[in-house]
């Protein structure tokens, strides 16, 4: 869910993650987690509040003013936007650094014949 603002309507936020703001708290199926203080049913939804309590990873880009709101990811969210340093050897067979490339946006593209 790409976001302008960190503040969204209860059925907008529902109909992009499928949680929906109930009394009884974030509710999808028939799972609901209790909700954060900061968030009152009918009220606009503070999504930096319940993304912690769901789970959902949010980072900002920070040059477009946006945030990005992941799924919840059951404790397997990255914890930076950051590729660790590894190597690779590239079509020439030379060993190819992904670090070399630190402070770039990359789009990594994998692929397996299995």
């Amino acid at each position: 869910m790409i976001l302008d603002s960190l503040h969204v309507d209860p059925a907008t936020f529902e109909r992009q993650t499928g949680w929906a703001i109930k009394p009884e708290g974030a509710c999808k199926g028939a799972r609901c987690v209790p909700l954060p203080a900061a968030i009152t049913p009918g009220g606009p939804v503070d999504v930096r509040a319940l993304a912690a309590r769901l789970g959902m990873p949010l980072v900002r880009d920070e040059v477009a003013g946006l945030w990005a709101l992941g799924p919840e990811a059951g404790g397997r969210a990255l914890t930076a936007a950051q590729a660790p340093d590894f190597a690779l050897p590239d079509l020439a067979g030379q060993e190819f650094h992904l670090g070399s490339l630190r402070g770039r946006k990359v789009l990594l593209v994998a692929w397996a014949s299995w």
